[in-house]
């Protein structure tokens, strides 16, 4: 096992780089922290180039690893690439999967969503939900900040999420005869007076703002969740697993 202890070593200098956009998207890998997603990586058959582990921790015992190289770092290292105030100190280094054509019969399309948090959120709930692939739009956080693969837990490796241009895919869907759902206030219906049939793509957008107009132009309906209480709206992430659930079932 190699042990790395400058925090000047060039390999440690591009695993930090990696908690940048640009380098990820120039590289086309990405970096996760914790045990639980480094344990969702190895089962789910994820591109792993490296495992990195602090000077005193270990991998759990049975946890299949194959023949991915394992990395030693000390903890000065550690703290430099960690994202979170408390860290594991466990890394794994992971391939963007290549270029994908998903397939199904239910999308979640996601519109100019900034907050990282919620984006994740929003992941995990279409992969809860059974979701067949996530959309994610220009304009939104990157799909694989450290923020977004934490809030995921792990369903980045569980269905296919990918950043593409949502009117490309809107339109293809449509030719599909997939009927494509908005979230809108106005010029909508109340999420309960559709019945989806099966097949559909949900598409929502920005915590302020909501889906851009050009976008919801091309929808079949738009749909909005009443508000029942005081409050004056809901939050994206909520208001998005209310309906992809209704959606799924109904």
């Amino acid at each position: 096992m190699k042990y790395i202890q400058s925090a000047t070593n060039p390999q440690v200098k591009q695993w930090k780089k990696l908690l940048t956009k640009k380098e990820r998207d120039k590289s086309k890998t990405f970096i996760i922290e914790g045990f639980h997603l480094v344990e969702e990586a190895l089962k789910n058959k994820a591109e792993i180039e490296t495992i990195i582990l602090a000077e005193n921790v270990d991998l759990p015992p049975g946890l299949d690893y194959g023949s991915v190289p394992l990395v030693k770092v000390t903890d000065e290292i550690v703290r430099s690439l960690a994202d979170t105030e408390t860290t594991q100190g466990v890394f794994a280094v992971c391939q963007q999967p290549s270029s994908v054509n998903p397939e199904g019969k239910t999308f979640l399309l996601i519109d100019s969503a900034q907050d990282p948090g919620n984006l994740g959120t929003m992941i995990r709930t279409a992969d809860a939900a059974g979701v067949d692939a996530v959309i994610v739009g220009k304009g939104s956080v990157d799909i694989y900040n450290p923020k977004v693969l934490r809030s995921a837990q792990g369903s980045h490796f569980h269905l296919p999420v990918i950043s593409d241009d949502l009117h490309v895919w809107v339109d293809k869907l449509k030719e599909q005869a997939t009927p494509i759902y908005g979230t809108a206030l106005e010029n909508a219906t109340t999420f309960k007076e559709v019945q989806a049939g099966g097949r559909f793509a949900l598409l929502v957008g920005n915590e302020g703002s909501g889906v851009s107009p050009d976008l919801l132009a091309k929808t079949n309906q738009n749909l909005y969740i009443p508000i029942l209480g005081k409050s004056e709206s809901l939050n994206v992430a909520v208001a998005t697993g209310i309906l992809l659930y209704y959606l799924k079932i109904a």
